[in-house]
């Protein structure tokens, strides 16, 4: 294959995978002009259209996304095998692309990120955080984090840390004047902060378990968010009540700032786990940083 073939081939990926011939080109280094010029080039060179191109949106066409398919693997096969090559060296090198909820990135990353980076100088960490249920191998991630009962069976799944519980928390002047919930059917008495899926675009309805018995209560409420930590800052400014992990709540619980409720109605959920396609080839890096991270139950 001729460079301008491979720089041509690249280029198009890029594009079919961002969907954008802007943010392709970010990623690429190279003006957005450029980028259309030699996809444009590749276009004309096949005969055939690859990209159906809007003024609001770039996909690929049939005949596009036919050759994504048949050549995607082939280029991972190729950035696997360049990362392999970190083997040979001393220490692993690279880049490991993940991507995981706001809470994960709280509560699993930040203590313990510090310390990764400073024992392995080589390897650069990017982590995008995103609510949704990202598809990692569409968009070229090396892994994602979710709770264990999120994963689908057909990936490979490394626990993080241990079982995740919930609270319904609100602050000491949302509860002035009010009665406490003390069943979950009482919350149709109070303001909740809603949490929008970004999957679905519904809203997230708060799970309960008693006695063995697990079921769901949407919540109403003023305001409607998509991340955790602005619905902690409702909770604190006493907009209303929040269901959040309870550990990224415990130092406002324990100064007072926060109260919760319902706690007898909690459930535990399955820990954070990293989770990654069964076929894919670890590179040295990215097998360093799930050894790191690896849940070791004490």
């Amino acid at each position: 294959m001729r460079r301008d073939e491979f720089t041509e081939i690249r280029a198009f990926l890029e594009v079919a995978k961002e969907r954008s011939f802007t943010r392709a080109a970010s990623k690429l280094g190279v003006t957005r002009s450029a980028l259309s010029h030699t996809v444009s080039a590749l276009e004309e060179r096949l005969g055939i259209r690859l990209l159906s191109r809007t003024t609001r949106d770039v996909a690929p066409t049939a005949a596009g996304t036919r050759l994504v398919e048949s050549i995607q693997p082939h280029f991972e096969s190729i950035a696997a095998g360049i990362s392999a090559l970190g083997a040979l060296r001393d220490r692993p090198s690279g880049l490991v692309r993940l991507v995981c909820p706001d809470d994960a990135a709280e509560l699993v990353f930040r203590s313990r990120l510090p310390a990764f980076l400073r024992d392995y100088p080589d390897i650069t960490v990017e982590i995008i955080v995103d609510n949704g249920f990202t598809n990692i191998v569409e968009r070229q991630f090396d892994a994602g984090v979710r709770l264990g009962e999120a994963i689908a069976r057909d990936m490979v799944a490394v626990r993080l840390g241990p079982d995740v519980s919930y609270a319904v928390v609100g602050s000491p002047d949302y509860f002035a004047g009010r009665v406490m919930p003390t069943t979950p059917q009482d919350l149709t008495d109070h303001n909740c902060v809603n949490l929008r899926l970004p999957t679905s675009g519904a809203l997230y309805a708060w799970e309960f378990e008693k006695d063995g018995s697990e079921f769901s209560v949407r919540v109403e409420g003023q305001l409607v968010l998509s991340n955790m930590e602005p619905a902690i800052d409702a909770a604190l400014d006493g907009v209303g009540l929040a269901y959040v992990p309870k550990d990224l709540v415990r130092r406002y619980l324990d100064s007072g700032e926060l109260r919760e409720v319902l706690a007898d109605w909690m459930p535990t959920f399955q820990g954070y786990h990293l989770y990654y396609p069964s076929r894919r080839h670890p590179s040295p890096a990215f097998s360093a940083f799930v050894e790191a991270f690896r849940y070791r139950r004490r």
